[in-house]
């Protein structure tokens, strides 16, 4: 499924997101199964079936990663669950002096700083991805996505860190 087509929006990495919002409601109330509660089966299944799409298209074009992983899809590179790894030997061991960086966090203001670097290295990383895609440099900009996919994991890591630090206090 083309979400682009669906929200009638052109194939473009840096979407109004402000207008697929707009796009996603007038979607969501044209199909919204209420609206089909006295009709037929057949078309309160279809319009069940239209509105998961409404919102996963949704929750795929909201997002730079998953709208470029999108688009690559779209050009016939499937990312979505593969299980090939990274061979940027130099990008592998900033991940690793990173993930060992997340081990000694032990303070709010390590948060921060750690935060600052992760969302400076995420936008370094998209930044790329977006002249990669724009120059339909796939390989490239698959090898970035999966670099933003690991930068993200990092991100995550980071927020059960600061949970886990604030339910200690």
């Amino acid at each position: 499924m083309n979400y682009f087509e669906l929200f009638d929006l052109a194939v473009d990495f840096d979407l109004d997101t402000g207008e697929l919002a707009r796009r996603y409601r007038l979607l969501q109330q044209q199909f919204h199964p209420d609206r089909f509660a006295s009709g037929s089966e057949r078309e309160k299944l279809t319009a069940l079936q239209k509105t998961a799409q409404i919102n996963d298209g949704f929750q795929t074009l909201k997002t730079p990663l998953s709208r470029a992983e999108h688009m690559l899809a779209l050009r016939g590179i499937e990312l979505a669950h593969e299980q090939r790894t990274l061979r940027d030997p130099q990008f592998l061991m900033k991940q690793m002096e990173l993930r060992e960086a997340l081990e000694e966090i032990d303070t709010p203001e390590a948060v921060l700083d750690m935060d600052v670097q992760l969302q400076s290295e995420i936008k370094q990383l998209t930044d790329a991805l977006r002249a990669e895609i724009i120059a339909i440099d796939n390989d490239t900009a698959a090898d970035t996505i999966r670099k933003l996919k690991f930068m993200h994991k990092l991100r995550d890591e980071l927020e059960r860190i600061e949970d886990s630090l604030m339910d200690s206090w």
